[in-house]
């Protein structure tokens, strides 16, 4: 599969372990590669998945100017959307109770930028994934944070840990994108790369 990739040497730009498990079950040889230091701010005036997207087209501008020419970068961001305002990861653990508290018993979106580059091509696209949380206790929050250190997740969960299993009574869009990279989205476009 994805025969049109075979002339490039894939790079997955993510330090995220969910991320290359992902990627990896796309069947996709790949290797993984950060740079140290890219900049992750964005301006203030950008709502919902407008913020991933940036971030993502961001870490690429960082790669290309150390890209081989028969390199494909994979870049990517994710944020969680709750009631206007962007949640990244959080700093330490007062932050992490605070995110989950604020999620608890509501709905919010989960936004993934994912940029595609090569020396001579780039596109970019992002994925929206609506999850609905039950009413948490601080006990649950409590356990969760303290067990699975949930520092580097933005909004401060893995869906596929303990807090999803007992808080997410739903979700509407790509499972895979609350993880942190919409697998299926990502093939499709990779699918019909380079073919312009």
């Amino acid at each position: 599969m994805l025969d049109n990739l075979k002339k490039y040497r894939i790079i997955l730009a993510s330090a995220s372990p969910r991320r290359r498990e992902l990627l990896a079950g796309l069947d996709v040889d790949f290797v993984a590669r950060t740079l140290p230091d890219v900049d992750e701010s964005f301006p203030a005036e950008l709502q919902g998945g407008d913020i991933p997207l940036y971030i993502s087209k961001k870490k690429a501008d960082a790669y290309r100017s150390v890209m081989a020419d028969d390199e494909l970068v994979i870049t990517a961001d994710t944020i969680v959307w709750l009631d206007g305002a962007a949640l990244g990861k959080p700093v330490d653990e007062v932050e992490a109770r605070r995110m989950l508290r604020a999620m608890s018993g509501k709905a919010h979106s989960v936004f993934t930028g994912v940029t595609i580059t090569t020396k001579e091509e780039q596109c970019c696209f992002v994925a929206q994934s609506d999850v609905v949380f039950a009413e948490l206790t601080d006990d649950e929050i409590e356990y969760y944070v303290q067990k699975y250190r949930p520092m580097d997740k933005a909004g401060s969960y893995g869906v596929q840990e303990w807090i999803g299993y007992i808080g997410i009574t739903g979700i509407n869009g790509s499972y895979f994108n609350v993880m942190g990279l919409p697998v299926q989205k990502l093939y499709s476009v990779l699918k019909n790369f380079g073919f312009k």
